[in-house]
């Protein structure tokens, strides 16, 4: 059972962590808001986003892992058309991406490769958003 004591510390450490560091002015942020509602209202704000879960370091290994791809032996160098092109072609490649998402999802971490197993399902969620934005009318997130 939770005390209610641990339970106020909580909420204080959330509220302490949240709030917004008065001793820096920068003159943009109203007093009295926190630090995360403030990124959250300006998203361009890029050098002062905080991201609690290193999504930015994931982003970039994500990103390495892509570009590694096309050094692979089905890549066939710059120009060159590869499968997956192929695919396309005929019509399947949203298909195509969905299902080796389900086939790395479903293998996750049964081989010793759960990292690899999640970087692949992430890639092929990447070309499954090209596919879909080619084929069907882009989505549009609210500002």
């Amino acid at each position: 059972m939770i005390s209610f004591s641990a339970m106020v510390n909580s909420w204080s450490l959330l509220y302490d962590e949240l709030k917004m560091d008065e001793s820096i002015d920068d003159g943009m942020r109203p007093w009295g808001h926190s630090n995360y509602e403030f990124l959250i209202n300006n998203p361009d704000m890029t050098e002062n986003r905080k991201y609690k879960y290193d999504e930015d370091a994931i982003l970039k290994e994500l990103n390495d892992y892509i570009a590694g791809t096309y050094n692979q032996h089905y890549s066939a160098g710059d120009d060159k058309i590869q499968t997956l092109d192929l695919i396309e072609a005929c019509g399947d490649g949203e298909a195509f991406c969905r299902c080796n998402i389900l086939k790395y999802a479903s293998r996750y971490d049964k081989k010793g490769t759960a990292r690899r197993d999640i970087m692949k399902i992430l890639h092929y969620a990447v070309l499954l958003m090209h596919f879909n934005d080619k084929n069907a009318k882009r989505e549009t997130y609210p500002q």
